[in-house]
């Protein structure tokens, strides 16, 4: 059994495409896990409002036509908020998309998603460490399962609990602990979720784009403040916005 101080939830989202900053869900799977074991789960369709992309539907299978009568995320958010606010978050890939674009949806829809309250676990990450394969080469690896149904949100989150807790029970350097396992997950360190904001050596924020790239947050936005209002108002992910946004209210906080 994982050892949990905290519910964790595993899920998997089918999307409109792969942008994170424009596309949408259109379907989610969540797994929570809690401490003593116990399992509760949730399987979502969700009409996106934007057209789904031929070559996502040839990857999930489903089409417009499919979701033309689901709820928008809009209307299922609150059902989702209620299963993660208290957990800890894992997925496959995750780290790189499916967490990124879920927190668009939720600060689109008003919901404060706020990364310092999870821990997240990218299972993929721990896999491609040990044994550089696919999600199905991982399942038959660590479980000698075969994955049936691929690309199915259900289907996906199911095999990636399994393979996480055999990567916990098989490896003996991998702590039973979601705190070591979230931070041998991560690939690299960045204050936000698309990885525009990093954070040095010195454990201080700074731009990994554009004209400042490797420049300090905070002193950049003290010697050109227009730049903080042009990326409000520019074409970036909203959890990059919120992240800027809370560098800037520390720093006028210390300055006062």
């Amino acid at each position: 059994m994982l050892k949990l101080h905290k519910p964790i939830c595993f899920f998997d989202l089918e999307t409109t495409g792969i942008n994170v900053g424009k596309d949408r869900i259109v379907e989610i799977s969540i797994l929570k896990v809690f401490p003593n074991g116990n399992k509760e789960s949730k399987t979502l369709r969700i009409n996106p409002g934007i057209p789904i992309s031929r070559e996502a539907t040839a990857v999930h299978g489903i089409s417009n036509e499919d979701v033309a009568n689901e709820p928008s995320f809009r209307e299922i958010a609150p059902q989702i908020w209620e299963m993660l606010k208290d957990s800890d978050i894992a997925g496959y890939n995750s780290n790189r998309f499916d967490v990124p674009l879920l927190a668009e949806e939720f600060l689109r829809n008003d919901f404060d998603f706020d990364l310092d309250k999870h821990r997240l676990v990218d299972v993929q990450v721990i896999f491609f460490k040990k044994e550089p394969r696919d999600l199905s080469s991982a399942l038959k690896f660590y479980c000698d399962k075969t994955l049936e149904n691929a690309h199915s949100a259900a289907a996906d989150v199911e095999a990636t609990y399994e393979i996480f807790k055999a990567q916990v029970e098989r490896y003996d350097d991998l702590e039973n602990d979601i705190k070591f396992l979230s931070e041998y997950s991560s690939q690299r360190k960045s204050a936000d979720l698309a990885g525009m904001i990093g954070i040095n050596e010195q454990g201080k924020e700074v731009f990994n784009f554009g004209k400042y790239k490797g420049q300090i947050v905070t002193e950049v936005l003290e010697k050109d403040q227009g730049y903080f209002g042009w990326i409000q108002n520019a074409d970036f992910p909203l959890y990059t916005k919120k992240v800027l946004t809370k560098i800037r209210l520390k720093t006028l906080d210390i300055r006062h």
